[in-house]
């Protein structure tokens, strides 16, 4: 791996304790506490988790080129380079060091069990993305100290495995710990509250094994009786509307703190917003709360250049306030609420359909279950996008009166009511198909993931603008694959600078992809 550039930034934009030299190194001596070390990771990673949804959202359907801009290359036709999206591994592993310099100088020290168990956790949280993004990467040997420099790419089906122990590992910690050192004022997560964070790890252990199938033998598929989470798991360390203490999404993409415009380039895609407009599913309450003057969206069709693209308004079309003055937008409802807005690392709906998944395929719970978790997705979806940056529900929000009209307004839809799918294919593609709509934006990442391992939702790949809302692949897709869609993206170049010999050989963006995909 390669060296990433040492970086002393304010919390919202990056790491401002940087702990070790190397990514693939972990050091504990002369390193800052486990107390100071904790926040700023959970930070560090929150802001990682906003690149992962950038890359998500362009790759994966949600996000298409917006009109005044040209040059995308790349981004429409998937004839990605070793530059592109090179961020999300050096940042990754510049969020493990610290995960890592926690779990090194905790050992064996009971009193220290929960800084201990959440680094563990929060190590399985982003290796999970590395391994999602890339397939095989640099695990056992990874930050290791000097030992290995350059470290071999273990299998991905092996880290699966041992990452689903590990967080076997970090749930008894948790249950053993004597005389625990004070975690609340360090965990900008849950703020100390530990059964949350055996719910998290439980979560994704869940999202692990799904993911996984049968291509992984799991040591152990079971799972604690702490549950799965139940609401929505949020970072905020104190964002606020000051330089490099914003929201690390909303300054990107809506407003800076001086009330600038951000990225301007990307507006939503018309499949995306079949799902809202009527097209596929009727779905104006959430549409309204997702879109910028919803129902008439700016939307395109990702790589289509032509004089008639729209072009973004002020503060992106994912901004749905009215407010667009940049000095005062926000404390608004939606996907980006305001430059104080927690950064979400999984939802409660994530949890709920992961749960639905789990049951209808006997994993968790039973499979009548199935519907009940479904449908507290479609109703948690609900939830994040109306409740306002202070964490208070929008005044007026009725949750289940959205519902049961959602239901009232498709009632001819098994992607809306279950009880209507009559295969578990269909029961299936579903709960996928309303983890993709709940992740809008969100976590786009997830979205992009899930596609690749089911095939859902069902793409009609059709050329030219004509299957807009049919598929998400770009009209200028230089893929090779039945989907036109790519497989992945390729290594960093950073790799092949440093750690060449290790690097797995014949990747290309529409080859092999992850180990998972079907």
């Amino acid at each position: 791996m390669g060296l990433p550039a040492a970086a002393i930034l304010l919390s919202s934009c990056g790491k401002f304790l940087d702990i070790n030299q190397n990514p693939n190194k972990s050091t504990t001596e002369n390193s800052p506490s486990p107390e100071n070390i904790l926040q700023q990771a959970i930070t560090y990673t929150a802001s990682n988790i906003s690149a992962f949804n950038t890359y998500g959202a362009e790759i994966g359907g949600y996000a298409a080129n917006a009109g005044g801009y040209g040059g995308f290359g790349s981004n429409v036709t998937y004839q990605f380079s070793t530059e592109d999206f090179a961020g999300l591994w050096t940042d990754s592993y510049n969020s493990l060091e610290d995960y890592q310099a926690i779990i090194d100088q905790t050992v064996g020290d009971s009193s220290y069990n929960y800084f201990h168990a959440a680094s563990l956790i929060m190590k399985v949280f982003t290796m999970q993305l590395l391994v999602d993004t890339y397939n095989d990467v640099p695990y056992s040997q990874a930050l290791t100290g000097d030992k290995y420099l350059t470290p071999v790419y273990d299998k991905a089906e092996d880290i699966y495995k041992d990452l689903a122990l590990t967080l076997d590992t970090a749930i008894n910690l948790i249950n053993t710990a004597q005389s625990a050192a004070d975690i609340a004022s360090s965990d900008i997560l849950f703020n100390g509250d530990m059964t949350k964070w055996k719910q998290f790890a439980n979560t994704i252990k869940l999202r692990l094994i799904l993911r996984g199938g049968d291509k992984v033998s799991f040591a152990n598929k079971t799972f604690s009786d702490d549950g799965f989470l139940q609401q929505d798991a949020i970072v905020n360390p104190g964002y606020v509307r000051d330089n490099g203490k914003q929201n690390p999404k909303w300054n990107s993409w809506a407003y800076t703190y001086t009330g600038g415009a951000g990225n301007a380039a990307w507006i939503p895609t018309k499949f995306i917003l079949a799902y809202f407009n009527g097209t596929k599913l009727q779905d104006p309450v959430r549409g309204k709360a997702s879109f910028y003057k919803f129902p008439d969206v700016a939307v395109n069709q990702l790589g289509n250049g032509t004089s008639d693209v729209p072009k973004s308004p002020t503060g992106t079309p994912w901004y749905s306030g009215s407010d667009r003055d940049g000095s005062s937008a926000g404390a608004s409802i939606g996907i980006l609420k305001g430059p104080d807005m927690g950064m979400p690392l999984m939802l409660a709906a994530e949890s709920y359909f992961l749960q639905a998944e789990g049951a209808l395929k006997g994993l968790v719970g039973t499979t009548s279950e199935a519907k009940e978790d479904f449908e507290k997705g479609i109703k948690a979806s609900f939830n994040y996008l109306y409740t306002l940056p202070s964490g208070n529900l929008a005044s007026g929000t009725d949750v289940n009166s959205y519902f049961q009209t959602y239901q009232s307004d498709n009632k001819n839809s098994y992607l809306v009511n279950f009880d209507l799918a009559k295969s578990s294919d269909e029961k299936l593609e579903a709960i996928i198909t309303q983890k993709y709509i709940a992740v809008n934006f969100i976590n786009s990442e997830e979205g992009w993931y899930e596609y690749r391992r089911t095939k859902y939702p069902k793409l009609n790949y059709v050329s030219g603008s004509k299957g807009a809302t049919e598929t998400f692949a770009s009209i200028a897709s230089a893929s090779t694959l039945p989907d036109k869609l790519p497989a992945r993206i390729l290594y960093p170049n950073s790799e092949y600078s440093y750690n060449a010999p290790n690097v797995p050989g014949g990747i290309t963006a529409f080859g092999k992809g992850i180990f998972w995909a079907k």
